[in-house]
């Protein structure tokens, strides 16, 4: 790893998919993508490359939710998914800079397995200061919750 990537692997029970489904379909996605109590709403994910992967964040404490707006680069059924904050759907550039601002692209994969799937998160970050702001504000333990908190939902499917 360089020092601009975070990166995690899970084996999961789950089929792979079902936790495709999880990082693709809105009403999944709201279940899970963020460590409780924080809630996920208004998710709009068209899964095809130059489609939208949009969010809203409600975070306790804060008094306006984190919106964001992405586009899907990678959309492999039950095998890939990437996406990016850089841009918004249609490939257009989103402006990332601004405090604690961090340009990133998310690369999920998910391959088979007798008994579920191995599922691998790696994040590249534009540069060494943004993925150290994202490990700093708790990636392992935010994205490893998500994580659990998304395949016990995929092995319900």
């Amino acid at each position: 790893m360089s020092d601009t990537t975070l990166s995690f692997t899970r084996e999961l029970a789950a089929a792979p998919i079902n936790v495709w489904r999880c990082w693709t379909e809105p009403a999944l996605l709201e279940q899970w993508f963020a460590p409780k109590p924080v809630r996920t709403t208004d998710v709009v994910i068209d899964p095809t490359p130059g489609g939208r992967f949009d969010t809203t964040m409600h975070i306790p404490d804060m008094p306006d939710p984190v919106t964001g707006q992405g586009c899907v680069l990678v959309a492999d059924q039950a095998r890939r998914f990437v996406f990016t904050n850089m841009m918004r759907g249609g490939f257009q550039p989103n402006d990332t800079t601004g405090p604690a601002a961090m340009s990133f692209t998310a690369e999920i994969t998910i391959t088979p397995r007798d008994t579920g799937c191995t599922y691998v998160v790696t994040v590249r970050h534009a540069n060494a200061e943004g993925a150290k702001t994202h490990r700093d504000m708790g990636f392992f333990e935010g994205w490893g919750t998500a994580a659990d908190q998304m395949a016990a939902l995929a092995v319900t499917l």
